[in-house]
């Protein structure tokens, strides 16, 4: 899940070309490590599990450390916002696009 992909991105990232959390959370002292990797994130307004506030902290921090992150919130979406973003066709392309890092 979301919470994962932000954990395999911080473990990882010299793995990654993109990566696509979806309704998670992680630690925001990564994003200085991970500020390389597009990240499109997405997250249900109405997430009674995990709350919306987990991605928008992540977003905050990635931008703070000089990423530029997509970030989708669906309004009525619950936990249950992967189906809506997996629905998403420009997310395919989108993450097709994508080439690691130089480092």
């Amino acid at each position: 899940g979301g919470f994962g992909t932000w954990a395999l991105a911080a473990a990882y990232p010299e793995r990654l070309a993109a990566i696509a959390p979806i309704c998670g959370g992680g630690d925001p002292r990564s994003a200085s490590r991970i500020r390389h990797i597009p990240a499109w994130v997405f997250h249900g307004a109405k997430d009674n599990l995990v709350p919306l506030a987990r991605s928008q902290e992540m977003v905050d921090a990635l931008k703070a450390a000089g990423a530029e992150p997509r970030f989708t919130v669906y309004p009525e979406a619950g936990h249950d916002s992967w189906t809506e973003a997996y629905n998403t066709e420009e997310l395919y392309t989108w993450l097709l696009s994508q080439r690691r890092a130089k480092r």
